[in-house]
């Protein structure tokens, strides 16, 4: 259910991308799923991602004018999928550092499965910080290295194991 939701929302966005929008930029990316520098993985494969930026927001200006964003994330390897909003900071211009964080909501187990094969965060609901370093293509386009966590701080449960994606995205600025 995730899959096609993620699936019909990225389509939804790109085609939003050919008519006139009062958003910021469009973006779409591939992604490693569950990416750790530890040893074991709990998933693994890609995983697709696209997202929508909004206009910072004028009346957020003693924050720093945060951007609205939209997340959609399919696994293509049977993994945890979601969806997140949020916020985010664009701070330069040609090269760029952009922080965000965010709510999210996904699709993976509440205990973790016998076979090790699915991550247990520990709550269907989660928070999603992200950080992207990017460079300013032209006028229309941009692209991004981006990290995005999935984790509630132990919030919601003792279990928090969390969950990385390291990726690569696609920004298109909206006429």
């Amino acid at each position: 259910m995730m899959i096609r939701l993620c699936l019909g929302g990225t389509l939804l966005l790109l085609l939003a991308a050919a008519a006139p929008a009062h958003a910021r930029q469009l973006w779409a990316g591939l992604y490693d799923h569950d990416a750790t520098f530890a040893d074991e993985k709990f998933e693994s494969g890609a995983d697709i991602k696209a997202g929508w930026i909004g206009d910072p927001i004028e009346a957020l200006a003693a924050i720093g004018r945060p951007a609205p964003h939209l997340l959609l994330s399919a696994a293509l390897d049977g993994g945890t999928d979601y969806a997140a909003v949020g916020l985010n900071w664009r701070f330069g211009s040609t090269l760029y550092f952009r922080p965000g964080i965010g709510l999210a909501i996904n699709n993976g187990p509440s205990r973790a499965v016998s076979n090790g094969r699915r991550v247990d965060l520990g709550s269907p609901v989660t928070f999603e910080p992200e950080a992207a370093v990017g460079w300013q293509l032209n006028e229309r386009f941009a692209v991004e290295a981006s990290w995005v966590h999935l984790s509630h701080a132990t919030l919601f449960s003792e279990q928090n194991r969390g969950i990385d994606s390291i990726g690569v995205r696609l920004l298109v600025q909206l006429r």
